[in-house]
């Protein structure tokens, strides 16, 4: 039984959006970005995220809690600090974290935003 208060995090019965990262941010290859939006809301924001391979630049006015499922990306902030990302790991991403997103493996996450 479900509870109309808990909402299972899956991609079953959510159509996704699939955007690219905007032209000038794009470093590297053709990323698809795959989102399936679970909770838009009060500045929340909850569902799952896919990207195919390739590198782009990230600048975060908000905090994110992830976790990944699948794959492997790389962060790399300003300084050129690498944070590797795989199957697993869960980390939160700070308002004011800038630099890089590459997708090594297409790589699968779980995130919630508060803006």
């Amino acid at each position: 039984m479900t509870h109309p208060l808990i909402l299972r995090v899956t991609r079953d019965g959510v159509t996704p959006e699939t955007e690219r990262p905007d032209a000038e941010k794009l470093l590297a290859g053709d990323p698809v970005h795959t989102t399936w939006s679970l909770e838009e809301k009060e500045g929340l924001y909850s569902g799952l995220w896919q990207a195919t391979k390739g590198k782009w630049k990230i600048s975060y006015d908000e905090w994110e809690y992830v976790y990944i499922h699948e794959g492997h990306s790389i962060l790399t902030d300003a300084a050129g600090n690498e944070t590797h990302l795989k199957a697993g790991d869960s980390f939160i991403i700070r308002p004011g974290y800038a630099g890089t997103w590459e997708v090594i493996e297409t790589t699968l996450k779980d995130y919630v935003i508060v803006a």
